[in-house]
């Protein structure tokens, strides 16, 4: 209970500033929080939808880098926001929007505020119903399958906002629309207060949030729900959304809302980008403590580490951040969505936004990153509190191709080809599979056909490589009713890549680095490893061309040392990888300077 009365603390600091605006922020308004803090909190149309857990075996649920068939938002509150990302997304999907007035709607989307003026409607919907606020993501339903790819269905949660009733009940019209069957969590005992920004999942049975999702349900909470056990909520998880590990890290002390969508986003099954601050300022030692909890204790679905890409977050026009003065807003590049082949995503100052679309484009080659000012009139929804992220949701298509593919690592192998397997399920069966290659950007790829080798997965073959080849390439795969679809997404213009090196593998016993950073890396920079062993070694920055910049070290390795350090500050933004030689090979690890 200490940590719920804190929340509301300072989501009351946080928001006090907003109380004159007519819009709701994404926080709770004073209002909110004084009904809560007297236990007046009713569930409002807690018989939408189908109050008991999805009948099916095999539940996933999705992740949301996989193929949609809408993108959905509330048409209330910024505008030209919701015009932009309207325009954006139609190019990539349907776009479904709830209005309050269609009229209305239509109107501002063919008229000149806001941005250019729509000629037509083509992949738009404007569904006439009734809402609260703009927060789409907090309050819309959940997409999962049955069976893995199967019956597409949507899982909605109590959201945690007294005086929006009608936000609460709003994302039936969605499941109405497109004909799916809603499983809500209202009943006793599986009436579970939650919100969509405070989840993330790989598509394969992990979800990530914070400890707010034990906050709102434990013994003494303000919603009236049943007090569960942690072991309780992860079973409702489980036989809702198929989820059979639930990440909870602990929430941040100066994020007011605590959804774990203001600083961190799962990009693909292995990797993390997670918002960084400058070294001890605001939430920055937290999330560092969280990351490395997370790295330290969860492999990614194939038993590996997770992989993490920081991107820097912004501070205040004045310079404040939101740990140095309550009113600053908490800019975050995370707080973004991917729409099939594009990821739109929140932008400030430019700054700092051209390292941010830097970082995006190199974490998701192929991808349209688009970007859109929420920081600046006549628009700043990040002063309530949210971006992009926050106001939109979406829907996976009904027949997904699901494709999950380990990318290759750079290797000193010049001699044995290079297997490349692919995990590809579709309800009606995979027919066939196929895997791209090539050496250049500017040249044409190589076609492979992959053999089916069981348990749903295909495997093909690329020809090994000389020392110093880098190689591009994707996967496709084709379902019996002849539906086609590649991986990454946004292939052919989109790819993995692994580099050649040559030499000998270094022995894993030895040596093995652990982090690089900061990271991007801008001045005095650390490079963390683990020498199980005394060695010769070399250690140089080098491009992604694999050309030497510098060398930063040459000495011997010993079991006690375990850092080396170098100034990035003579660098050119870029990716670059640390480069280690010793007399049993060499090893790279890649990082970002801003």
């Amino acid at each position: 209970m200490k940590r719920i009365v804190s929340l509301l603390f300072i989501a009351l600091s946080l928001c006090s500033f907003l109380n004159a605006q007519v819009d709701l922020p994404r926080n709770l308004t004073p209002a909110e929080i004084e009904q809560i803090s007297h236990g007046d909190f009713s569930i409002v149309n807690s018989d939408r939808g189908i109050a008991s857990p999805p009948p099916f075996t095999n539940i996933r649920a999705m992740a949301e880098w996989e193929e949609i068939q809408c993108l959905t938002i509330s048409w209330i509150s910024y505008p030209t926001i919701l015009k932009q990302i309207v325009a954006a997304a139609r190019t990539q999907t349907l776009v479904v929007i709830l209005s309050e007035d269609v009229a209305a709607t239509e109107a501002y989307l063919f008229g000149t505020a806001g941005g250019p003026a729509f000629t037509d409607l083509n992949n738009v919907i404007i569904l006439p119903a009734n809402y609260d606020s703009v927060w789409m993501r907090d309050y819309g339903a959940n997409p999962a399958y049955s069976n893995e790819v199967e019956d597409l269905f949507l899982v909605d949660w109590i959201y945690n906002r007294p005086t929006r009733p009608n936000d609460n009940s709003s994302p039936q019209y969605v499941a109405d629309y497109l004909g799916l069957n809603m499983y809500t969590t209202t009943s006793a005992p599986e009436d579970l207060v939650n919100t969509g920004g405070n989840w993330m999942s790989d598509g394969f049975g992990t979800a990530i949030v914070t400890e707010l999702i034990l906050d709102e349900n434990a013994v003494g909470n303000p919603y009236g729900v049943t007090a569960k056990t942690e072991a309780e909520i992860d079973a409702i998880a489980s036989s809702y959304l198929g989820i059979d590990r639930y990440i909870k890290m602990p929430t941040l002390p100066y994020d007011g809302i605590h959804h774990i969508d203001m600083h961190m986003k799962l990009i693909d099954e292995q990797t993390l980008l997670v918002g960084e601050y400058p070294a001890g300022v605001s939430d920055g030692p937290q999330i560092n403590a969280n990351m490395d909890y997370v790295v330290s204790n969860f492999m990614n679905k194939w038993g590996e580490p997770y992989k993490t890409i920081r991107i820097p977050m912004p501070p205040s026009t004045s310079g404040a951040w939101p740990s140095s003065n309550p009113a600053a807003s908490y800019r975050t590049y995370s707080n973004a969505v991917f729409v099939n082949k594009m990821v739109i995503l929140p932008l400030y100052r430019e700054q700092y936004d051209t390292t941010a679309l830097r970082i995006w484009q190199e974490a998701l080659p192929g991808y349209q990153i688009v970007g859109i000012d929420c920081d600046n009139n006549p628009d700043n929804i990040i002063a309530a509190s949210g971006a992009i992220h926050c106001i939109t949701h979406s829907v996976g298509v009904a027949d997904p191709l699901l494709i999950s593919h380990n990318p290759l690592p750079d290797t000193d192998n010049t001699t044995t080809d290079y297997s490349v397997v692919a995990y590809m399920n579709h309800r009606d069966g995979v027919a066939a599979g196929r895997m791209y290659w090539k050496t250049s950007l500017t040249g044409a790829y190589t076609q492979v056909d992959m053999v089916n080798v069981g348990s749903n997965n295909w495997e093909g073959f690329i020809p090994a490589q000389p020392a110093g080849t880098r190689v591009y390439y994707y996967v496709e795969g084709e379902a019996s009713t002849g539906k086609v679809l590649q991986r990454p997404m946004s292939a052919p213009e989109g790819y993995w890549s692994f580099d050649v090196f040559g030499g000998n593998v270094i022995n894993e016993q030895a040596f093995s680095f652990s982090r690089i950073f900061p990271n991007p890396a801008s001045e005095m920079t650390c490079v963390e490893f683990n020498a199980r062993a005394s060695q010769k070694a070399q250690a140089f920055i080098v491009d992604m061309q694999g050309r030497r910049v510098k060398e930063i070290y040459s000495g011997v390795l010993s079991p006690d040392q375990s850092k080396v350090f170098f100034n990035a500050s003579d660098l050119v933004a870029g990716v670059y990888a640390v480069q280690l030689i010793t007399d049993k090979g060499a090893y790279r690890l890649p990082f970002i300077v801003k």
